[in-house]
């Protein structure tokens, strides 16, 4: 599987996708995905999206393990709590293979400051846990799901073989079958909460999947601009 089946037409993703459709298709279109996808991406780019993600997991992991202690089906809660497993430990795994391709030492790390976009998304998933309920934080997770696997299916829908991909690891990462049925599970689970929702929950939850997927936007450009602090100027290094 790459590409994935439409979400049942009358559900929440449906929409939710349709009302987002220019902006998801601004993103697989940005200049970061596009050298990404002709392997042209320079290095220091790619390594500085690295860390910044590595970091960005930390917090989606955190908004991932409350939403497990909030859903009332145990099926529902392990594959929460095994997909905050799963951002701790299987996709810092891929980017620690490229921390150790790249050269990265733990000072370059630390030498990264965690940018405005990176601090502004993972808030914005943090806040939601805290204070939202559980329909929007459903939705509020969910782009990060659905918008990556998007990404990587049509980057490989476009390359075809990535066999001598410079990022082969990171398009197949996200363009492999088992994530696709993590994004199906999600989705089928974002739908069926909103379908038990009233009006007004579902009107939020709709706010929290666009304001995720904005931060996605602009995850992708602050790591092509290498987004740093407008402020630094006027603080110690």
């Amino acid at each position: 599987m790459s590409r994935l089946p439409d979400p049942p037409a009358a559900g929440f993703c449906a929409g939710a996708w349709e009302h987002t459709a220019a902006l998801q298709q601004a993103i697989v279109e940005h200049p970061f995905n596009g050298a990404l996808a002709d392997g042209s991406l320079d290095r220091d780019r790619f390594a500085f999206y690295i860390v910044q993600d590595a970091r960005y997991l930390v917090g989606f992991a955190q908004a991932l393990s409350a939403a497990s202690t909030r859903a009332a089906d145990p099926a529902d809660a392990a594959f929460l709590a095994g997909a905050a497993h799963g951002a701790l430990v299987e996709e810092r795994r891929l980017h620690a293979g490229y921390v150790e391709e790249f050269g990265l030492t733990e000072a370059d790390l630390d030498g990264v400051v965690t940018s405005p976009s990176c601090v502004a998304y993972t808030s914005f998933l943090r806040a939601s846990a805290l204070v939202e309920p559980y329909p929007v934080l459903l939705a509020a997770i969910l782009p990060c799901f659905w918008v990556y696997q998007h990404v990587g299916s049509e980057i490989l829908a476009a390359v075809g073989d990535v066999s001598a991909h410079p990022y082969r690891r990171w398009i197949e990462t996200y363009a492999d079958e088992e994530f696709a049925d993590a994004v199906l599970s999600a989705r089928e689970l974002t739908d069926r909460v909103a379908a038990e929702a009233d009006e007004p929950m579902r009107r939020r939850m709709l706010a929290a999947f666009v304001r995720a997927s904005e931060y996605e936007w602009m995850f992708w450009d602050g790591a092509w601009t290498r987004e740093q602090w407008p402020t630094a100027r006027w603080l110690p290094a």
